[in-house]
């Protein structure tokens, strides 16, 4: 499995070695950690008071980091990783760099990565404090051919570079590089490749205690939306009035019980409001919820930790003691398709075989098209799930964009198929999976939804 594999024969690979100058091969220490041991800590940072602070960066971007980056080019066959940005326009670089959203960034910069050496930076002489977070030798520049000489000088002897580059940009959530700036890279004779996969491996893999809280974080969500569909029916059934609102604010509130926090508020949405899946109730708008209505819930939060993991699930229920066939009929094809999904990542997982983003998809989509409902499902099926509740990992997408970067071992993510039906009512059936280490998917919120649930009927 990917987790567990050493690295071997990378040791100053000829690959590694052609693709970069001699000035550029400063001897490092052999790096034979295995991939698994590289799941000390991710390097993404979050919007977290610790994430915030204005601890320098070099207090930050220890050798053990720097390891951690160079053993993932290694895996991946990556001679060298091309990290540059301006202003704030590569959010990805800034991340993996270091720079918090306090550091000042005016100025063009770029670190380039070797698989094997010493990182090399380019900084603008009038922010001496970006060159002093960089790892490894800085070049300073001013004018414009300073830098497009800068830029030559970093990546000498480089024949290939990985950078946020999504080809015809189909992975739009990596494509932070402008094409103006590829197009100059290229100008020097080398070769771009996309840097996805790199990211995903930074970024999504979680640590033992990463996925141990997702899972904790999957149940606690699974309590409160049971806690939820009981609010409504206690409310309905004393003949007392509830919104949307209301159990939007209940949600909140025991997230805040629980120790949980989440980056905006839930979704409760009663008949036709659930036929858009990104409606949310406020105050000034919000739909009574009345016996007959149909209902679907979105929520999701994450332990309150800096290095928590999102839980993050969708349930339907319906204010009855008997569910309509429509509702069923509709229900069934969604969890089918939810079902296929996991059993192809399960499958593939179990038996070392990759498998994609896209192929997860696919897997879903077949089955909801199959059954004559295709045009109404109008979105992905899941996304990646870290401390932010749309991580860098690969998405279940082969829809809105063609999300090809493999399903990685020790990641989490989101399968949510659904269907939509205009002025009616709609269904979405999420559940979230962990991939473990050794090889194993795991729903976090078990038991999943099996039917709708009699918001009237629950005991």
């Amino acid at each position: 499995m990917g987790g567990n594999v050493a690295i071997q024969g990378k040791k100053d690979s000829p690959e590694i070695a052609q693709s970069c100058s001699a000035a550029q091969q400063c001897w490092v220490a052999s790096i034979q950690t295995t991939l698994s041991q590289n799941q000390q800590k991710p390097c993404f940072r979050e919007n977290s008071v610790a994430a915030t602070s204005s601890i320098p960066y070099f207090h930050r971007m220890e050798q053990h980091q720097l390891e951690r980056i160079q053993t993932s080019l290694q895996a991946l066959g990556i001679p060298a990783w091309l990290l540059c940005s301006f202003r704030e326009s590569n959010p990805i670089a800034a991340r993996i760099l270091g720079l918090t959203p306090d550091v000042h960034q005016s100025r063009r910069w770029a670190v380039m990565i070797p698989a094997a050496g010493q990182p090399v930076g380019l900084a603008h002489r009038i922010e001496p404090h970006i060159g002093k977070l960089m790892p490894g030798h800085v070049v300073e520049y001013s004018s414009q051919t300073e830098f497009i000489e800068g830029l030559q000088k970093i990546l000498a002897g480089c024949k290939v570079v990985a950078m946020e580059y999504s080809p015809n940009n189909a992975i739009p959530v990596i494509a932070k590089v402008d094409a103006g700036t590829v197009e100059l890279v290229r100008s020097f004779g080398i070769e771009v490749i996309p840097s996805g996969d790199l990211i995903a491996s930074l970024e999504a893999v979680l640590t033992q205690e990463q996925l141990d809280s997702a899972a904790r974080a999957g149940a606690s969500c699974r309590q409160v939306m049971m806690g939820a569909f009981d609010l409504i029916g206690q409310a309905i059934g004393s003949g007392q009035p509830i919104t949307e609102f209301d159990v939007q604010e209940w949600i909140l509130r025991q997230f805040a019980i629980r120790g949980l926090v989440t980056d905006h508020s839930p979704n409760c949405s009663v008949g036709p409001n659930g036929a858009n899946p990104h409606y949310q109730p406020t105050a000034e708008s919000t739909a009574t919820i009345n016996r007959g209505d149909f209902v679907l819930i979105d929520l999701w939060a994450r332990e309150r930790t800096g290095d928590g993991i999102y839980g993050d699930i969708t349930w339907v229920g319906y204010v009855g003691e008997e569910i309509p066939e429509e509702f069923t009929e509709v229900f069934e094809v969604v969890r089918a398709a939810r079902d296929a999904a996991f059993d192809a990542v399960a499958a593939a997982v179990a038996s070392g075989q990759k498998i994609d983003g896209a192929t997860l998809d696919d897997a879903a989509r077949k089955v909801i098209a199959d059954a004559g409902y295709g045009e109404h499902f109008i979105h992905r099926t899941g996304h990646s799930i870290t401390t932010e509740l749309h991580g860098a990992g690969a998405n279940l997408d082969n829809y809105e964009t063609n999300d090809t970067r493999t399903i990685l071992p020790g990641t989490s993510f989101s399968i949510e198929p659904g269907i939509y039906l205009p002025g009616r009512f709609g269904i979405r059936s999420e559940l979230d999976v962990i991939i473990t280490h050794d090889g194993q998917a795991i729903a976090t919120s078990e038991p999943r939804q099996m039917e709708v649930v009699k918001i009237l009927g629950r005991k």
